[in-house]
C-alpha cells in the first residue's frame, strides 16, 4: 500500500488536499479516537463519553419554583451582606 492510498482511507478531502484527522486519547476511557470537525463535546473526550456527559447535564438543570425562590432569596441575602461590608462606616 502506498502512502497516498493510506491517506485516502483515513482522510477527508479538503480544498484539493487530503488531510488526516488527529488521533487523540480520551481523558475518561483512555481509548483512541479521531478528532473530526463538528464533533460534539470536548476535544479530549471520545464521542461516546461526550454524549453521556451531555445527557446528564440536561436532567440536572431543571429546577422547581420552590428551588428558584430559595436560590433568589439566598442571592439577595448575599448581595445585602456584601453591600453592608462595602459601604459601612468604620467607627
Amino acid at each position: 500500500m502506498t502512502i497516498c492510498a493510506f491517506f485516502r482511507v483515513n482522510c477527508i478531502y479538503y480544498h484539493e488536499f487530503f488531510m488526516p484527522f488527529p488521533i487523540k486519547i480520551c481523558a475518561i476511557c483512555s481509548e483512541e479516537f479521531e478528532l473530526k470537525p463538528d464533533k460534539p463535546g470536548f476535544a479530549n473526550r471520545c464521542p461516546s463519553c461526550s454524549a453521556n456527559d451531555e445527557s446528564d447535564s440536561v436532567t440536572q438543570s431543571r429546577m422547581g419554583a420552590d428551588e428558584r425562590k430559595a436560590e433568589s432569596e439566598v442571592n439577595e441575602a448575599r448581595r445585602k451582606a456584601i453591600r453592608e461590608l462595602l459601604y459601612r462606616k468604620d467607627s
